[in-house]
């Protein structure tokens, strides 16, 4: 017996469509790895239609007041909350990831963060008028910027998306947004949402692959194109956005060091690092991923953490007792088994290593131990439940070591030595440095990273201020 997949539709212009050559891909449930749903597979025709509607939009949008704006975001924020069983149901079958969990960790902050740019959309303040030059007063507008092209991945689908479109539409823009080829579902299902409530044009989803989002940052018409996603797709984006000079917000890879002094509370350091390493399958740029641990402490501190990887559940999605679910897809899969297989000899797998189960795409949580620094798997971003340990001896050799990736987007430092704290914090060369804690994030603070890791910030006033554009008025006082 054959089962009648579900059929996502692109949203453009205020309704929903199939692909204009009725192309489709499925879409499966990484849970179970069987296809649950088929999604447009968008192509030139597509993206024209949504960057026209966008464009389209764009002028009433951009001249609504911030309070009007603000409305209409508390609005989404509460038809957010009206429906999140119906949003969980679907980023569960987009990614597999615990019911619970989906509702506990992902809802609330995401109705925050819409909420937090509503309020952002009637705060853009710049300096005072005044005159820098006799008989002339000098103003400064900050003004959106436009369509924006933006393209989400698939780890955080609807939380992603927020991050995207929120700050856009607060800042007066319009936008197409593109999921992930393997999470469709939860963003069709925003449109849905928020195109209940924003005029026609102002919001649009097309699905496809990676020529489908090629396709939207070539396209003449965005004024602006944001991803989060790989450093390779990132570095692709730069390029082609080079070619007629888009703006480019790029929030790319990671590979976060967790510095451990000797002076930290074990046990205490080892339960946070564990789920901040864990949480999400370790499929989070922000991950608690490399832990660089003091040679004095080191034996226990590895065997504390492999006792807590064993410790750790993986399991289908509606398993009350499990911290992640599987890796997205089979691809995934494939690369964290990959690091694994490919280990030096020196290195040591303290606990996981394996897939776990024969359906879907689980991973076991993995430690692994008596690493180098220019180790692959040291060097390069997993994105899979696999936590590394290294021992160093001395704080500068800590930083040495901690900076010396080509990634920097986030890290910690877990001590009782304020001095020391404040010395790595600004030592670290990361985007964000928690001190005693790992993964945290708040509407009201900047995310983002420097080096591979991309430019632009996500979240806060600074987040907000991406979308804008700045421009200067002068007028004479003796007109």
């Amino acid at each position: 017996m054959t089962t009648e997949l579900r059929r996502l539709r692109n949203y453009i212009d205020g309704e929903f469509r199939d692909a204009a050559d009725g192309r489709t891909t499925d879409v499966v449930n990484p849970a179970t790895g069987e296809a649950y749903a088929t999604a447009p597979l968008s192509g030139q025709a597509d993206v024209d239609a949504a960057m026209a509607a966008a464009a389209a939009a764009f002028p009433a949008w951009r001249d609504t007041t911030p309070a009007e704006r603000q409305k209409a975001l508390l609005k989404i924020a509460d038809a957010f909350e009206e429906r999140a069983e119906d949003l969980i149901a679907a980023e569960v079958e987009n990614t597999g990831k615990p019911i619970g969990l989906t509702r506990s960790e992902e809802i609330p902050p995401m109705v925050d963060q819409i909420r937090f740019f509503a309020g952002a959309a009637r705060m853009l303040e710049g300096r005072s008028a005044g005159e820098y030059m006799d008989g002339m007063t000098s103003i400064v507008r900050r003004e959106p910027i436009g369509v924006c092209a933006q393209v989400a991945p698939w780890n955080y689908p609807m939380m992603m998306a927020v991050w995207k479109f929120a700050p856009a539409l607060a800042a007066g823009n319009t936008v197409v947004l593109k999921p992930s080829d393997t999470t469709p579902a939860s963003t069709v299902l925003i449109a849905d949402i928020v195109g209940s409530i924003l005029p026609k044009g102002v919001f649009n989803v097309v699905t496809g692959d990676r020529d489908t989002g090629r396709l939207m940052v070539e396209h003449r018409t965005p004024a602006m194109a944001s991803i989060t996603g790989s450093v390779r797709a990132g570095m692709s984006v730069a390029e082609s956005a080079s070619k007629d000079l888009k703006r480019v917000h790029l929030e790319l890879g990671g590979k976060a060091p967790v510095v451990v002094f000797e002076d930290t509370d074990i046990a205490k350091a080892v339960e946070d690092i564990a789920v901040a390493g864990y949480f999400n399958a370790g499929q989070d740029c922000t991950a608690a991923t490399r832990v660089l641990v003091q040679a004095s402490i080191h034996d226990e501190f590895v065997a504390a953490l492999a006792k807590a990887a064993a410790d750790t559940k993986t399991g289908q999605p509606d398993d009350e007792d499990v911290l992640y679910g599987p890796l997205n897809n089979p691809n995934q899969l494939k690369q964290v088994s990959g690091f694994i297989e490919r280990l030096p000899a020196h290195a040591k797998v303290e606990a996981g290593g394996h897939q776990v189960g024969e359906k879907g795409y689980f991973y076991a949580p993995t430690v692994v131990s008596g690493l180098k620094q220019d180790d692959e798997i040291v060097q390069n971003e997993v994105f899979g439940p696999v936590i590394t340990v290294q021992s160093f001896n001395d704080e500068d050799q800590a930083v040495e070591w901690a900076n010396g990736v080509e990634y920097a987007l986030a890290s910690s430092v877990w001590t009782k030595d304020h001095g020391r704290a404040m010395r790595m914090s600004k030592k670290l060369d990361f985007g964000c440095v928690w001190i005693n804690t790992h993964i945290p994030l708040v509407a009201e603070m900047p995310h983002g990273g420097f080096k591979k890791s991309g430019y632009g910030k996500d979240l806060s006033g600074y987040g907000f201020e991406d979308y804008t554009r700045i421009k200067h008025v002068m007028t004479s006082l003796d007109a």
